[in-house]
């Protein structure tokens, strides 16, 4: 904020040798420690120095043409000294001037003597008073004085606040899906062996004559030399380990040759040989065909992640011959119990960010590199052994036990609203459109048919035998991802209306979703009720630019953000960690957000989660290995959490002292809840006294670091602090430290 205090046409003044020149592509700071030593010596007493937080320049601007200004950013505490043209104006700010580079008309320009002038004195002792007194700027020494009203405002969206996720650093396949073991059905092409190991005297192979089923096409063979009288078998070694937490297990495997015997199964310690579990179980099978077998056992805590899983077998029935083994599976317990379900550590820490819906399955994992390597939502359901799975998009194979079913009965057990992409027809080498679609879109409605098709419907019979016999409850559909990009422009706008045709008419009640922001690429007319989707990654001081995105666009028109992330500062690669600037930065973006939830509709953090073994994009909200004790939340994880738990349903006007900046605030309410979230985003303390009429009791959390510091894999440092407030009686003082984020929630 800047005060003008004076301004005084010169042609030239020449005082005591303090005189400057400033030429063209010179750098009009130069000599700016000098002059700002000369004004505190000549002008002010000793005890009245120029204060470090109050930045004072001196500005000529000319009265016919404006400069061409570059902005550089310098050292905070350097007072800048700026000589442009012949209006002479002091200004005082209590924020830094940024450094100016000038390219201007004239060949030179001179403001001589300034230091001496009487006049100049005055008006700087002027700008010291008034801006040492004035709140705006929102001096850390000033308190900001909010009072929420109790009435009035907007509505705001129910599903504000979620999460996207889609398969990438293995956040499903050895994350958030239980199953521990790697390569267990050697689907996609890349990885061989990859987790296996023979254990004793045995060669193992991957096996394509001998398929498990359609969908499994591989077996690992074990071939037993003759006069082997030992306990032989294979390891898999997990996702770079197998975590072992003490409890019991699930286990199962299938199994051909001819064998009756014992099965051996070990977690064992890789490097200590520590066996934290030891189990038999009786089996018999032929070389006829597959058979299933399943078991649970206990086990004991394993303090490490580096583990591996043992299936051994009386070496001496075998030898000289041979028995396969496909599509082992090892589940700890598993969120609400589910059978195939999520990894129940990792889901209850998912759970608690209180996310009001899940947008899946992608994200770029949706599209394929290849159409036919698109994910494909038949090939997602009914039992494991009759899924394919499928090389990804993020350069590994994803075996798809996390499927449609799984995603839902995963919003269900979350209370998420599911938020369903839909393919559009864009793979990354290939598009289809008009009549080379339509076979496409037929698909689409045979999913459609198996989410909400009654037991007389193929599909909806086939949902039924698979689990589920009620329809699915879904009400949003978003039509592709990020179809105004990978030359997918030109023709989503047909591609979208003949997708959204198909399934507008026959189930009326679902919202659509557009992959994109961008009208060059969409239908128009617009659909009514459409949201728009769009995905931001930036650096943190441009969410802060973008805090009020929303604030003037047509209130007809709904927008979600499905994906959006401080990704990076300087680094082209981004960041590998969320640090409390980023963090605070997108803080300040979601409350423009909610200030702005009668039209954005949803809001999602993006990534989700990462397996930190298995990382190709960084930074998410939270991470983990093997080890049972690594789920690791990023400070951004705190956010989330705290903006998603504290929200209401409407939003009210708040009355404030100064405007927004550094300290950004939106109040809401339930009934008699009241919330009110804020951001700190500086270098200064901050003091902010808040009215909310009526109130008495409730609890501030607040979440501050380092500007640069962050919760890093296995080492949380920051974290929020909860203070509860007892007969606040309608005032509450709020001290927010630098790069803060807080909310209050009262009735």
């Amino acid at each position: 904020m800047l005060i003008p205090i004076w301004k005084h046409t010169l042609h030239e003044i020449n005082y005591d040798g303090l005189s400057s020149s400033y030429s063209k592509g010179s750098d009009p700071t130069s000599g700016v420690s000098d002059v700002m030593t000369s004004l505190n010596s000549l002008f002010l007493t000793p005890t009245r120095k120029i204060p470090a937080s109050l930045h004072v320049g001196i500005i000529c601007l000319s009265r016919d043409d404006l400069p061409a200004v570059q902005h550089e950013r310098i050292t905070p505490h350097v007072h800048l000294f700026t000589v442009l043209f012949t209006h002479l104006q002091i200004v005082a700010t209590q924020k830094p001037f940024s450094r100016f580079k000038l390219a201007m008309k004239s060949e030179s320009v001179t403001c001589v003597g300034i230091a001496a002038s009487i006049a100049l004195a005055t008006c700087l002792t002027r700008a010291l008073a008034e801006g040492n007194n004035s709140t705006k700027g929102n001096s850390s020494t000033v308190p900001i004085s909010l009072i929420i009203a109790r009435e009035g405002g907007n509505k705001s969206s129910p599903l504000l606040y979620g999460v996207m996720f889609e398969e990438m650093d293995h956040s499903g396949d050895g994350g958030i899906h239980g199953q521990l073991l790697q390569n267990n059905g050697f689907q996609g092409t890349s990885l061989g062996l990859t987790a296996y190991a023979q254990v004793g005297d045995v060669k193992i192979f991957q096996d394509t004559s001998k398929p498990v089923s359609k969908a499994i096409t591989s077996s690992l063979k074990v071939e037993v030399p003759d006069g082997v009288t030992e306990y032989v078998g294979f390891a898999n070694t997990g996702y770079s380990g197998i975590p072992v937490t003490g409890a019991t297990y699930n286990c199962s495997f299938w199994m051909s040759g001819n064998y009756s015997g014992i099965i051996n199964l070990q977690l064992v310690g890789s490097h200590s040989g520590l066996i934290y579990a030891d189990h038999n179980l009786t089996v018999k099978s032929t070389d006829e065909k597959f058979t299933e077998f399943k078991t649970r056992f206990n086990t004991t805590y394993a303090p490490r992640g580096d583990n591996e899983w043992h299936l051994t077998f009386d070496g001496s029935k075998v030898a000289g011959s041979a028995l396969n083994f496909g599509l082992v599976q090892l589940f700890p317990p598993t969120f609400k119990g589910r059978e195939n379900g999520l990894r129940d550590t990792i889901a209850m820490f998912l759970e608690e960010v209180n996310a009001a819906f899940l947008r899946f399955p992608g994200g770029n994992n949706l599209e394929g590199l290849e159409v036919d390597s698109r994910w494909k939502w038949n090939t997602t359901i009914g039992p494991v052994v009759d899924r394919p799975g499928r090389e990804s998009d993020w350069f590994y194979p994803n075996t798809d036990a996390l499927g449609l079913d799984e995603y839902l009965w995963w919003c269900e057990d979350m209370n998420m609203a599911p938020l369903l992409a839909v393919w559009s027809g864009k793979s990354y080498g290939d598009i289809l459109s008009g009549p080379d679609l339509e076979p496409f879109v037929e698909d689409i409605m045979n999913e459609m048919e198996y989410l909400f098709g009654d037991s007389s419907t193929y599909y909806g019979k086939l949902r039924a035998q698979n689990g589920r016999k009620e329809p699915w409850k879904v009400d949003h559909i978003e039509i592709g991802n990020e179809d105004d990009l990978t030359r997918g422009c030109d023709t989503y706008p047909d591609r979208f209306n003949q997708i959204y045709k198909a399934i507008h008419d026959k189930y009326p009640h679902i919202t659509f979703v557009a992959s994109h922001g961008d009208y060059l690429c969409l239908p128009s007319p617009l659909p009514p009720n459409l949201i728009l989707d769009l995905h931001l990654y930036r650096a943190p001081d441009d969410f802060v630019n973008l805090f009020n995105q929303f604030d003037n666009q047509p209130r007809n028109q709904s927008v979600m953000v499905g994906e959006f992330g401080c990704r990076n500062t300087t680094e082209e690669t981004g960041i590998y960690w969320s640090y409390m600037q980023g963090s605070c930065s997108e803080a300040v973006y979601m409350i423009g957000i909610e200030r702005n939830s009668d039209i954005v509709k949803m809001v999602a953090y993006a990534p989700l989660m990462q397996h930190f073994d298995f990382v190709s994009w960084s930074p998410t909200l939270y991470g983990f290995n093997s080890a049972p004790d690594s789920i690791t939340p990023s400070v951004s994880y705190f956010v989330q959490k705290m903006f998603a738990s504290n929200k209401g349903d409407t939003i009210l006007p708040v009355h404030s002292s100064t405007g927004f900046g550094p300290v950004y605030w939106v109040a809401s309410k339930t009934g008699s809840q009241y919330y009110l979230k804020l951001a700190n985003y500086g270098p200064e303390h901050q003091n902010v006294k808040v009215s909310i009429p009526g109130t008495k009791t409730g609890q501030l959390e607040m979440l501050a670091g380092p500007k640069y510091q962050g919760d890093t894999p296995f080492n949380v440092q920051i974290q929020t602090v909860t203070t509860s407030i007892f007969n606040g009686q309608g005032n509450y003082s709020i001290d927010m430290d630098p790069w803060a984020v807080a909310v209050l929630a009262v009735s």
